[in-house]
């Protein structure tokens, strides 16, 4: 047992060191399908960066040499096809550019919860949700202004992958949204680290998401963690690579304890595997698509 902690923590460490080693501007992987991510070149020489609108939501751009590049966020929703955004120089001019989405299909996700509240929340428990859903949506909305975006992230737990992003769900049989993050198996107290340098911009208790903290990483990507047992930190705090957040729990809707690790990118969320510099402890999940 003393030789598996020493040796998951060597992994820890050693994932850590390369997220801090990498370029503040390595990219993540392009994969233009639905809940994926586009890295598209962009035109320099006009002025100084541009600024790109997808979906009418400010795109990520990032330098690439003397030009830029526009990193987006697709929806799980969008069909396959050509897709379209604005860029917008600082000169005044703009042009339209284009990019073709791949088709992807997802599995499907089945659930029992036995507390039928956390299924069909009462009235009570509504009104609760309807207060909180506000704070919710302003920190995934968020889009702050940053020198630069790490986009090469670290796993914030070294374990197995038990459930995709992008899953249609069923809870006892109902109909819900598609699963927007990745669940990584983890029992309950095993800490829980920032996979890449951030603010915390909200941390709560929520009715389903449990106790959830919001790292903000700057120009609209953020981190989500969900389901915790204790959050170490607090609003305000600036965190690097590898810095505790809290603690893997069962707060909230969930059928035992885990992470569930949301990415939000332009306020959509995409796969958080994108990201990743190493994923060899999610290719071992149980489930997979």
């Amino acid at each position: 047992m003393m030789m598996k902690r020493m040796f998951s923590a060597v992994t820890l460490l050693l994932t850590v060191v390369a997220a801090a080693a990498a370029t503040a501007h390595e990219l993540p992987r392009h994969k233009p399908v639905p809940g994926g991510v586009a890295v598209i070149d962009l035109p320099g020489d006009r002025g100084g960066r541009p600024e790109v609108r997808y979906r009418d939501r400010q795109g990520l751009v990032v330098p690439n040499g003397d030009d830029y590049r526009a990193i987006l966020g697709i929806p799980l929703g969008t069909s396959p096809g050509e897709q379209r955004f604005e860029v917008r120089f600082p000169d005044g001019e703009s042009l339209q550019k284009r990019f073709h989405v791949e088709p992807k299909e997802y599995a499907e996700s089945r659930i029992t919860i036995a507390d039928e509240r956390l299924v069909t929340p009462d009235a009570e428990a509504l009104e609760r949700i309807n207060q909180e859903r506000p704070r919710i949506r302003r920190a995934l909305a968020t889009h702050s202004e940053a020198d630069s975006v790490p986009l090469a992230f670290a796993l914030p737990v070294e374990n197995v992958e038990t459930s995709p992003f992008g899953r249609q769900r069923y809870i006892n049989d109902q109909p819900r949204n598609p699963h927007s993050g990745i669940d990584i198996r983890g029992a309950t107290g095993t800490p829980i680290y920032a996979p890449a340098p951030g603010q915390v911009i909200e941390a709560g208790h929520f009715y389903f998401n449990g106790k959830t903290v919001f790292l903000d990483h700057g120009e609209g990507l953020i981190s989500m963690f969900a389901h915790m047992d204790e959050i170490k930190v607090s609003v305000g705090d600036e965190l690097d690579t590898g810095e505790l957040v809290g603690t893997v729990g069962m707060t909230g809707r969930v059928t035992g304890p885990h992470l569930h690790w949301s990415v939000s990118l332009g306020n959509t969320m995409v796969n958080p595997r994108y990201f990743l510099i190493d994923e060899s402890p999610l290719d071992r999940r149980e489930n997979a698509e």
